[in-house]
């Protein structure tokens, strides 16, 4: 399952070998990335190949309001590959109810 990690501030912090595979490229030759360059990278577009604003993505809801967050969009992989996905973000919460960064899972919608 391919997953997403972001800190506080909503930067990229990983994402596994499965979500390497869609988004054509290995974190070991992006590395950590903030919210700014990760949102806009993988070029998130709506069905109309319009860019999707930063604030609508699930990940940055999940971050900045902490709350569960979903959606369905294309996303052109670095490789060039252009993918619909559907993606699930959430918040993670430590003790005393501490935000400690967010998750996001996503696969290609069937």
């Amino acid at each position: 399952m391919p997953v997403f990690l972001a800190d506080t501030r909503g930067h990229l912090v990983f994402y596994n070998e499965s979500a390497e595979t869609l988004l054509g490229m290995r974190f070991d030759e992006t590395g950590p990335m903030p919210m700014e360059e990760w949102s806009t990278l993988f070029s998130p577009l709506d069905d109309a190949g319009k860019m999707l604003p930063m604030e609508d993505l699930p990940l940055v809801a999940a971050t900045q309001h902490k709350r569960i967050a979903s959606a369905r969009f294309w996303i052109k992989g670095l490789n060039g590959v252009k993918r619909q996905i559907d993606v699930c973000a959430f918040p993670i919460i430590g003790q005393n109810d501490q935000m400690m960064g967010a998750a996001a899972i996503f696969g290609e919608a069937v």
